[in-house]
């Protein structure tokens, strides 16, 4: 028996009160499997944001279903959504959102306080993953002293420490120059190589290009490339 894909959505679609109402992501469906490395693309207004929202159980949807590893998250009390969403998505943003004042260590740690990991053996986790991001050399240092990319690949790590089923990067390499944005972009096809699930949304064709599969969205619309015109 083939286990259940990472995201299943069936007929999800969300709309905002409004005269008239606004329609902002219309019914779809989408299945990402174990391991698929999938890009979202569209430009601004176009509902990606909408959906990134959905995906990452920030918001709930006016109709249609969302199964997350084979959970129905539909009727998941907020706190039940909230324990979900801290152990199964790990976010990677395009803003690092890492505390100037504590080490990248001290940054990865903090991701697992908030998500109630056990106490002991936090550090070594956080170490792990600065290690599998290729910063095991930086674990004392501050974001201020680290560059762009590096500051985006702790926030990676931290993203990764407790272990998600679903890696979810909205616009990752928005603010960095091309140089780091390729290192981040090797980044995700090591861990794409290991078996992460990784869905990224950019605006961006040669971040999408990078991924295995993608999808696009066009006022509210998502479909597979052959099917956008």
């Amino acid at each position: 028996m083939s286990a259940a894909p990472v995201i299943r959505l069936s007929g999800i679609g969300r709309s905002f009160a409004g005269d008239p109402p606004v329609t902002a992501l219309h019914p779809t469906d989408l299945s990402v499997r174990q391991g698929e490395y999938l890009s979202v693309t569209g430009p601004s207004g176009s509902g990606k944001s909408t959906l990134l929202h959905l995906l990452g159980l920030l918001d709930t949807p006016s109709t249609g279903s969302y199964e997350l590893d084979g959970i129905d998250t539909g009727g998941l009390r907020d706190r039940d959504r909230s324990t979900l969403r801290g152990r199964r998505i790990g976010f990677v943003f395009q803003s690092f959102h890492l505390l100037p004042h504590r080490t990248a260590e001290e940054n990865v740690v903090l991701a697992q306080v908030y998500n109630r990991s056990p106490r002991a053996g936090r550090a070594e986790a956080a170490r792990e993953a600065l290690r599998l991001v290729g910063l095991g050399h930086r674990l004392d240092a501050l974001p201020t002293t680290l560059s762009g990319g590096e500051r985006q690949r702790v926030a990676i790590a931290r993203a990764l420490v407790n272990r998600p089923s679903l890696l979810l990067c909205d616009e990752p390499t928005g603010n960095l120059d091309s140089a780091s944005a390729e290192a981040v972009l090797e980044r995700f096809d090591e861990l794409h190589a290991q078996g992460y699930t990784l869905v990224v949304i950019t605006h961006d064709p040669n971040v999408a290009a990078r991924a295995g599969r993608r999808v696009a969205i066009r006022d509210g619309v998502l479909a597979e490339p052959e099917a956008v015109r």
